[in-house]
This record gives structure tokens, C-alpha cells and sequence, in this order.
């Protein structure tokens, strides 16, 4: 197996001090929190998918130039039960758990009644998310935990479900000056219409203030809209935010919910529900922050899969978001463990993206076309190559402008969300799934400048701004490395994001993972 995503990783559960070169800045202070999967088999049970693995979270705590390491496993209901069993007994995206052999009828014939409508998932490893003053480790199911961003201690399970009427929900939501949290779910078992639900958790109440009640509780929901497809919701992974605006793709890239109720017994994965449809047109939806009410006018554009929404604003009667696109989902099937379980030449040479992700940026004009001309291009921006194009009355086909190809995992100076901007950070993997280079991006000129070392392979890069920064990239640029060269220790990288010259690097004597997103707190921010 690559030996990336060589077996089962081991905790730090105590702090480790990393070996520091180079000069960390005095002013960072604070956790870098970062969350991935980290266990892979169970017994003599392995998963089939990267993403399927056990939550493994860990952090770097930066204090007075000192880096310190530690990871736990997340105690979820599903790493719990599976310890237990001493394999794996509770389903994930890409891999179904069957009974034991050796089990009652009667557990078998639970088992599949519970497949049915399933209870998904609470391994939630996929980033984290504050809610109120409280950090949540989450998934993209309606489970997420609670957790101490100090000591990685699992606290407590929640569900969305309680609060608001979705199964499934993002692992990234956004945030408004205030500090109120903004994010969306679907709900995919009312068989009489789905729909995709926007709701909001505001920063504080005065219960929540005096801790008697968790911010949660005072949850109120935007808007609701309805699925185009009643047995087929759209997968999405992120959304996009302006200061009056949600940006909403519906793709076709659509879940079947009939072939998920039957996927157990057909012996099949849930993933295997998730279809690409080609033929099909891209729905792009504006809903107003302040009525709940989408924006008439149908917009659409060409067939894709999105996973990351980058950023968005709006300028001039405009709206401009930047996304991160592919012509296909070839994507998560690279991710399979059988299609990793090569040395590292064929991994590299084989395991080879069908489609590339592309940076687009759409432009979405906000004055009615009402009186204009059919195949009349409706956006006035000089600075773009984006069109909306009048197709009918309250119709527009929009196409993309092409910022740059071969990135993912997009970060930005979260001060500049919902805003006009001018630099993103990502990962570069172009061919390949997994990312070998870390990139600055100026959506302005177009211009890259990449940092990479021989055998390493890097974590989405988070960027942290200095304190009374005058500039948007006044800051530094944080990313967990990892190597492929078992003489090379893991690390984290600290880059000053105007120049992207690397200014400290933390060596860790640790078992560090390769893991997916993260956030970082600031130091007197964690509760």
C-alpha cells in the first residue's frame, strides 16, 4: 500500500513538543485543530474507502515560538461499537457493514431493517465547525460531536434532527461578522418533495450566555427549496456566501434515494447511489439573506461536480463566486483503498483524475433582464470573461471564466468571506487525487507561486492574519506535512503568505496523518 495510507494510526494523547528550525512569529498563538480519517481496519474487517476510515482528530498548539502535537480517535457511537466487536459493524459512505455470520436471525433481520432508512454514520471526520462557543468535530451527516479543542476529548453527540428537519448537511459552514453560523441539509426521506434547507445558528442568546442552553436551540431556518428531483437530490459538499446573498449550486451529481433504500440488500455501497448525469444542466441558486426568498430569474450553466465553493461578493449589481470544478466525479473513486494499495510509482503513474479541477469564476447579474434582447450578454463587469447570457424571459446560461486548473482545498483570509478579494490557497494535485504542492493564487493577475519538497505531501494550507494586518495577505500560511520518505519526520510548515518563503518548520516525532480540513483558534477562543 502507498505508504501515505499504509494501516491504522496510533494516538498522541499527550502533548508532544515539536522540533523547531527556524523562528515561529511571537504573535502566533493559538490550535491549529485538523480532522481525517485514521483507522482503517477493525479486527479482520477493513474499510473499502479512504473516506470511510475512523475519525482521528489531532492538533498543533503554537505557544510563545513552541509547537506542540497531539491526536485522538474521536469516541463516536461508531468507534465505540466497533471496538467492541473488535470489527466493523456500523456502515460508512463506501463501505456496508454485514452481521456476523455467526449472529441470530433476528439481528440479521434488524440489520437490514435499519438499512432501509438509514441512520447514518456519527464518525465525523471531515472538519470542524464553532458553533456558538462551541467547537463541534462533524461529518456530512446529521451527526456531529462536541468536543474539547484542548484535549481532543469526544463530550457529546448531537444531531441535527433535533433542531431542524435534515439527514444529511455540510461540513463547511460560513459566518457572518457577527459570528453566527449559516449552513444547509437536505432532507432526503420526505418522499412527497426533498428539499435543501438553509438555516442559521446565531453566535450567542441570553440563555447560551449564561450557560443554560446551547445556541443550537435558537436555530431558525432562511429558506427551504424544494429538490428539482423528487427521488434525486443533488450532493453538495460546500455553499457560497455575500453580505446579502447564498449561493447555491444544485448539480447533477444526485443522490437516488430509492437505489439507497435498497442498497444493503442489493449488497452495495451507498456511494454506489450517487450518479453523475451528464446530459443534465447545472442549477444555480440565489437566495436573499435577509426575505428567505430565491432570486426569480432561473440561472444555470454546463453540467459539473463541485465540492468547494472558494469565495464570493458582489460588485457593481453583480454577484461573483469562484468555485473549484471538475467534468466528472472520477475524484471519489480514486480514494477507494484498492486503488491505493499500490507502491508509490504505481500510485503516482496509475491513479490518474479523468478530470481535472478547474478554478471558475461565475458572474451572476442582479438587474433584471426584463426588456433586454434574447442572447444578450447580461454581465457589464470589464474585469471578466464570464458571461450570463439571456436565453428567454427570466432565463440566463451562465459560463465561467477560467482562473487556473490543477487546485483544491481552497483557504482564504476568512476576513475577506463574502467579500472582494484577491488571493486563495490551495493544494495542488492536477492529475493525481492527492495533493504534492501547496499554491498561492491571485485571482487578479492570474499568477502562482507554489511551495513543494521532494516526498512530502501537504494538508489543506489554512492561512492566519497578523495582528493589525493592512494587507489581505498579511499573514502566515499554516499546512501538516506529511512524507513518503520514512527518514523524513512529519511537520508543520509556517509560510509568510506575502511571499510564500518558508519562515519555521516544526518536526513532530509522532504518528502525523494525512487528514482532510481544519480551523484554527485563536489563542483565549477555545471555551
Amino acid at each position: 500500500m502507498h505508504t501515505l495510507f499504509q494501516g491504522n494510526k496510533r494516538e498522541t494523547i499527550e502533548p508532544v513538543k515539536a522540533d523547531v528550525t527556524g523562528t515561529v512569529p511571537s504573535w502566533l498563538q493559538g490550535t491549529l485543530l485538523r480532522n481525517g480519517p485514521g483507522m482503517f481496519s477493525v479486527g479482520e474487517t477493513s474499510y473499502n474507502h479512504w473516506f470511510d476510515g475512523l475519525a482521528l482528530l489531532h492538533s498543533f498548539t503554537f505557544k510563545d515560538g513552541e509547537v506542540y502535537y497531539r491526536s485522538k480517535f474521536l469516541r463516536s457511537e461508531t468507534f465505540t461499537k466497533n471496538m467492541q466487536a473488535n470489527r466493523i459493524v456500523v456502515s460508512e459512505f463506501g463501505t456496508m457493514a454485514y452481521p456476523d455470520p455467526c449472529k441470530n436471525i433476528f439481528s440479521k433481520v434488524f440489520s437490514y431493517i435499519s438499512h432501509t432508512i438509514p441512520d447514518f454514520t456519527d464518525n465525523c471526520l471531515i472538519n470542524f465547525t464553532k458553533y456558538g462557543k462551541d467547537f463541534y468535530a462533524t461529518t456530512e451527516t446529521n451527526y456531529f460531536q462536541k468536543i474539547d479543542p484542548n484535549t481532543l476529548e469526544t463530550l457529546q453527540k448531537l444531531d441535527y434532527r433535533k433542531y431542524v428537519a435534515v439527514n444529511v448537511a455540510t461540513s463547511h459552514p460560513h459566518y457572518d461578522d457577527e459570528g453566527n453560523a449559516y449552513n444547509m441539509g437536505t432532507c432526503i426521506v420526505d418522499f412527497r418533495k426533498p428539499k435543501y434547507t438553509i438555516f442559521r445558528i446565531p453566535s450567542t442568546t441570553p440563555e447560551s450566555e449564561m450557560r443554560k442552553t446551547s445556541c443550537l436551540k435558537s436555530l431558525d431556518i432562511v429558506c427551504s427549496i424544494p429538490c428539482r428531483s423528487a427521488l434525486s437530490p443533488s450532493y453538495y459538499h460546500s455553499f457560497g456566501m455575500t453580505e446579502n446573498y447564498i449561493i447555491f449550486i444544485e448539480q447533477p451529481f444526485k443522490l437516488d434515494i430509492l437505489r439507497l433504500a435498497t442498497a444493503y440488500y442489493r449488497g452495495v455501497n451507498w456511494a454506489s447511489c450517487l450518479k453523475f448525469d451528464a446530459d443534465d444542466i447545472t442549477l444555480i441558486h440565489l437566495i436573499d439573506r435577509k426575505t428567505g426568498r430565491p432570486v426569480h430569474t432561473k440561472f444555470y450553466t454546463e453540467p459539473l461536480v463541485l465540492y468547494h465553493h472558494i469565495n464570493a461578493y458582489e460588485e457593481d449589481d453583480h454577484v461573483i463566486f469562484d468555485v473549484i470544478t471538475y467534468k466528472d466525479n472520477s475524484l471519489y473513486d480514486m480514494f477507494y483503498l484498492i486503488n491505493i494499495q499500490q507502491d508509490s510509482y504505481d500510485f503516482e503513474q496509475k491513479n490518474k483524475l479523468s478530470s481535472k479541477p478547474f478554478c471558475q469564476r461565475f458572474v451572476i447579474p442582479l438587474l433584471s433582464e426584463k426588456g433586454t434582447e434574447i442572447g444578450i450578454n447580461l454581465v457589464r463587469l470589464k474585469s471578466t470573461t464570464a458571461t450570463a447570457i439571456k436565453k428567454k424571459e427570466d432565463t440566463v446560461f451562465c459560463l465561467p471564466e477560467i482562473i487556473c486548473e490543477g487546485v483544491e482545498l481552497p483557504r482564504i483570509n476568512y476576513d475577506y468571506n463574502g467579500k472582494k478579494y484577491r488571493y486563495f490557497y490551495s493544494t495542488r494535485v492536477e492529475w493525481r487525487p492527492v495533493p504534492t504542492k501547496i499554491a498561492k493564487v491571485d485571482v487578479m493577475t492570474k499568477q502562482i507561486v507554489e511551495w513543494s519538497e521532494d516526498d512530502c505531501w501537504p494538508a489543506e494550507p489554512v492561512f492566519v492574519p497578523a495582528p493589525d494586518t493592512k494587507e489581505e495577505d498579511d499573514g502566515v500560511i499554516l499546512s501538516s506535512i506529511v512524507s513518503s520518505n520514512p527518514s523524513k519526520p512529519p511537520f508543520m510548515l509556517i509560510l509568510n503568505a506575502k511571499t510564500f518563503q518558508e519562515i519555521a518548520r516544526a518536526s513532530i516525532n509522532a504518528d502525523v496523518h494525512l487528514d482532510l480540513h481544519g480551523i484554527f483558534i485563536p489563542r483565549n477562543s477555545s471555551g
